[in-house]
């Protein structure tokens, strides 16, 4: 039995088995007091050993780290900080750890944890974390086969750049230094595994808009990858995506399933993760107590969540946040570091400026340029007020992290993607297939994608991205 499930019984002198972790040991000649952690709660329970109960070389080996199994009574505690304990009656080490083992009981910094990524699964920080990651994640599959979707799994091997960047990790089975060559010097990916050079995917969406026009609704959760040499506390070379697509949905089906799905997947972690997210939030208002004034959070982190979900999230325009962001006092100043401008791509500051300044709450940007956006985007027929062509495009901003989703009708009329695709120079040989779905039965659809570790960051209220993904993959570090 798992100890949060021990946690729930009433203590009544019965006779119950507990396996985990040691987390720390204390006591005195005459009593000892064992808390054991098995990564289920945030809880521990502690086991209590009375004098002479347990050999003294047992008792020896169970240190700090060490993986034990506790039987004996469950019963009331007479001491603070627990409800209940067990009263030992032969403890079995399984496994020992010494002094050597670097997860010991004081604070350790988030940097020092991930170098002991291996390890830092038994700390309370990511313990919590990593809880919080699994109920998110079965959270997004809740919410999808609620709505009547299927899930899709778009390979992970392809031929194909969805986002038009060139970021991708190339796959080969070609030894370094020996692969053939074409008589021009190029290597020759036709004598490769599968033919023809490939990669890492960085998106499903292309193959998942081949499932949505026979399926209606589908939706990816998988692995993707960008070569992407950005070492920040917010990007990863290999993180997860959530992209649905469905059929038949336009521009503001496209935001409406948006909204509803983040408010969802946050709402069930608020149900189902309390003791988790409390625990973090103190955390968090710990850390926060090392600023100024000014940088604090306005909300606490539980807060926070209940406004995202309690509140509707502002819709506008591209246009219209250009026009905010130039009228603004950091603009005027020049406080921001990226020039404001009709056609720019935004950054974090001009998209946190929105969220967390002007309007303090999320919002769903819409209709961008055409010219920043990807080829299969649906061209808008009005210009909405913009000066220029512009794009069905949405993002989803939030407090904290910027974009969080970004998506877009998809262009639908076959003439217009094949135009668009050579104006941005894909050979359209590379994608018949998905031009192809243009040319029979072609429907209007819509999609997006949300990296799943900026939604655990947000959760979470951790500030570094390589803190709620298990094994960070990021520029010179594949370690683990």
């Amino acid at each position: 039995m798992q100890i949060k499930e021990i946690l729930k019984l009433t203590p009544e002198g019965q006779s119950i088995v507990v396996k985990g972790w040691v987390k720390t040991k204390r006591g005195q000649s005459n009593i000892v007091f064992i808390n054991i952690n098995d990564g289920s709660t945030l809880k521990n329970i502690q086991a209590v050993v009375e004098n002479g109960k347990i050999s003294e070389d047992i008792l020896k080996l169970a240190t700090t780290g060490s993986a034990i199994a506790v039987t004996g009574k469950l019963v009331a505690s007479a001491g603070a900080g627990q409800t209940m304990e067990v009263l030992a009656e032969t403890i079995e080490v399984y496994g020992t750890a010494d002094e050597s083992y670097p997860i010991q009981p004081k604070k350790h910094s988030l940097e020092f944890l991930r170098e002991k990524a291996h390890l830092r699964f038994r700390t309370n920080v990511f313990g919590a974390v990593f809880r919080i990651r699994h109920a998110l994640a079965y959270a997004v599959h809740k919410f999808y086969n609620e709505q009547g979707f299927f899930y899709l799994h778009t390979p992970i091997i392809t031929a194909s750049d969805a986002e038009g960047a060139g970021e991708m990790f190339r796959v080969s089975t070609f030894e370094p230094n020996k692969a053939p060559l074409t008589p021009e010097g190029n290597i020759d990916f036709s004598q490769d595994f599968f033919g023809r050079e490939t990669a890492l995917t960085v998106s499903g969406q292309l193959e998942g808009e081949l499932g949505a026009l026979a399926l209606s609704r589908i939706y990816t959760f998988g692995p993707t990858f960008r070569a992407e040499n950005s070492n920040t506390s917010r990007h990863l070379a290999e993180f997860w995506m959530i992209e649905p697509e469905v059929a038949f949905f336009e521009l503001e089906d496209n935001m409406n399933l948006a909204e509803s799905f983040v408010k969802y997947v946050i709402s069930y972690a608020l149900e189902n993760c309390k003791e988790d997210l409390e625990f973090l939030e103190n955390r968090l208002l710990e850390e926060e107590k090392q600023k100024p004034q000014n940088e604090r959070s306005e909300l606490k982190l539980i807060e926070k969540l209940k406004f995202v979900v309690e509140n509707d999230f502002e819709r506008l325009t591209y246009t219209e946040a250009i026009d905010i962001l130039l009228k603004s006092k950091p603009a005027q100043k020049k406080q921001f570091q990226y020039e404001v401008a009709w056609g720019i791509d935004l950054q974090s500051e001009h998209e946190r400026y929105l969220v967390e300044k002007h309007f303090k709450k999320p919002v769903i940007l819409t209709n961008y340029p055409k010219e920043i956006k990807a080829f299969y985007m649906k061209q808008d027929d009005e210009l909405n007020g913009a000066p220029g062509a512009t794009v069905r495009a949405m993002d989803v901003l939030f407090p904290g992290i910027g974009e969080i989703i970004g998506g877009s009708q998809r262009e639908d009329n076959y003439e217009k993607l094949m135009a668009r695709v050579k104006e941005v120079g894909i050979d359209p040989e590379n994608i018949w297939w998905y031009l192809e779905t243009r040319k029979f039965g072609s429907a209007p659809h819509s999609g997006f994608g949300l990296g799943f570790e900026r939604l655990v960051l947000f959760v979470t209220g951790m500030t570094n991205i390589r803190d709620v993904i298990p094994f960070p993959r990021t520029p010179k570090n594949a370690e683990f």
